[in-house]
């Protein structure tokens, strides 16, 4: 998962994944990961949490929520990436290669995505 930590991803750069019910809304071959499935963040509870923390001081007024999260393979150029040992993506979540391949046949668009913490 991302880099940022554990806790609900609160806007872009913050490098937190996610926390939710999302769907997959669509599939692409990455040029910088191997296969990518991207998640519908920022759902509504997103925005409202989002909003809140804008007016309640608790986000910069510039920052942004962000967006293009998905579940991906490794890293394009790498032979191996040490996703199982530590947090390195920027809120995405990264499986091996295999997995990401069997993941991309078997989940369908629209399939319902629970990330918890």
């Amino acid at each position: 998962v991302g880099k940022g930590g554990s806790g609900p991803k609160r806007m872009r750069g913050d490098n937190r994944t996610p926390e939710g019910r999302y769907r997959i809304d669509s599939r692409h071959h990455s040029q910088k990961f191997h296969r990518f499935l991207h998640v519908s963040y920022p759902n509504t509870s997103d925005r409202a949490a989002f909003d809140r923390g804008r007016k309640d001081g608790s986000l910069p007024k510039a920052a942004a929520i962000g967006g293009n999260i998905g579940i991906h393979g490794e890293k394009r150029g790498r032979e191996w990436m040490p996703h199982k040992l530590v947090d390195w993506t920027q809120g995405c979540i990264a499986v091996d290669n295999d997995e990401i391949e069997e993941l991309y046949r078997a989940v369908k668009d629209g399939a319902l995505v629970d990330i918890e913490p």
